[in-house]
């Protein structure tokens, strides 16, 4: 039966509407503007905004978390290393109380290179006697980027981490040329190639082997002028990730963590993660990484919002309400609202490929979220949470 939500203000993951109507029907938006019919399930949106389900571009998952990054409005995840069968990917498609799902699998990187060091740290969670592929080699490169592909990777990440900023410093990372070789087996089979990159040298490295996005923005130092011109002319998106490197750096999540409309939806033990903080990197200055995304952004290059949330609980992250965390700091760091509103719905939507999401717009997939206030005056109002629809089912929200 089709659910029409009348009254709404309707931010379309672009601009704002004048329609104030919206129907949908088996899984997708069927109309913008029209009227409800008679058999129609009629909600009011009491004056509230209707946006697009919100797109996590950057986390560490499982079932689990998905469940929760749904509770928090997040219908899709990015995931960016993780270990995830066929089997376990089409459950989770189907399942209508978790966040839909896209992978890179466990990516290209150094044989016990970034991110050896937490999975050694926290009794190896990918299994006993387990190692991660690695790659040390070209030839090496290119047949672990093919077999992360066949295995179904929608897209491939790689590490260029030498461990500073993590408290590691010393890690192996692989060369350039082994580096160059798993980007192009990656593009010659038609996959995006994201890199993790924290710092401005493995930013630079990552430019030269012609990766298509940034999973993290640089914390140690703000961008310069030339930092800027080569990511615009290199044509990549970023995702600065800020909730991360503001942990990076010594600050901590309490106060997401006391806002009731997050208290509500956490445990205690994710509650107490958010009260703490990585800080690996604690001469790092988050006014930097603000003053690197103003400029990113004004230069034109592409903000996506992403958290890093992770199994490990990273202090001051957690699934979900870390979205609109990282919304929260985008605005601080000089996005409009309506700009950071874009970053996870629109523009993740575009530069990943997700062609039936992303957007309020008739024959797109209904994910769908129906918030109090005007998220595009006041972005904190993504979190006062009053309707959430994941292809059309809807998600009881208290």
């Amino acid at each position: 039966m089709p659910t029409t939500l009348v009254n709404a203000r309707i931010f379309d993951g672009s601009a704002v509407r004048r329609e104030r109507s919206l129907t949908m029907d088996d899984g997708v938006i069927t109309a913008i503007g029209a009227e409800a019919a008679a058999l129609d399930t009629v909600v009011d949106a009491g004056g509230g905004t209707v946006l697009p389900g919100l797109i996590d571009s950057h986390v560490h998952t499982t079932v689990a978390e998905l469940g929760t990054a749904l509770r928090f409005g997040v219908t899709t995840a990015l995931e960016m290393q993780g270990f995830w069968t066929a089997e376990e990917r089409a459950a989770v498609a189907a399942d209508p109380r978790v966040a839909d799902l896209r992978v890179a699998l466990t990516g290209l990187m150094a044989k016990d290179g970034h991110p050896s060091q937490l999975i050694k740290a926290h009794n190896n969670l990918a299994g006993d006697g387990w190692s991660m592929p690695s790659a040390s080699t070209p030839d090496e490169a290119a047949a672990l980027v093919a077999a992360q592909v066949a295995d179904g990777a929608d897209y491939i990440k790689v590490m260029i981490e030498e461990g500073t900023v993590l408290g590691h410093p010393g890690l192996p990372v692989m060369t350039t040329d082994t580096l160059r070789a798993g980007v192009d087996q990656a593009h010659h089979l038609n996959k995006k190639v994201i890199a993790h990159a924290m710092t401005v040298r493995a930013t630079e490295q990552a430019l030269e082997i012609g990766v298509d996005g940034l999973a993290h923005l640089f914390v140690d130092q703000a961008a310069t002028s030339r930092v800027v011109s080569s990511l615009v002319d290199a044509g990549v998106f970023v995702t600065p990730c800020l909730v991360m490197n503001s942990s990076t750096v010594g600050y901590d999540a309490s106060a997401l963590a006391a806002d009731s409309r997050v208290r509500s939806r956490l445990n205690h033990e994710w509650l107490d993660a958010l009260g703490s903080s990585f800080n690996s990197y604690p001469e790092g200055r988050l006014a930097d990484v603000f003053e690197s995304v103003a400029a990113l952004h004004e230069a034109g290059v592409p903000i996506l919002a992403g958290t890093d949330a992770s199994p490990l609980k990273h202090g001051g992250i957690v699934h979900g309400a870390s979205v609109h965390h990282e919304l929260q700091l985008l605005v601080e760091a000089g996005l409009s609202p309506t700009d950071a509103l874009r970053s996870a719905t629109q523009i993740p939507a575009e530069r990943f490929g997700l062609a039936d999401r992303g957007r309020i717009e008739a024959g797109k997939r209904a994910d769908i979220l129906l918030v109090g206030g005007d998220p595009t005056a006041h972005v904190s109002d993504t979190l006062d949470l009053r309707g959430i629809w994941r292809a059309g089912m809807r998600l009881e929200c208290s």
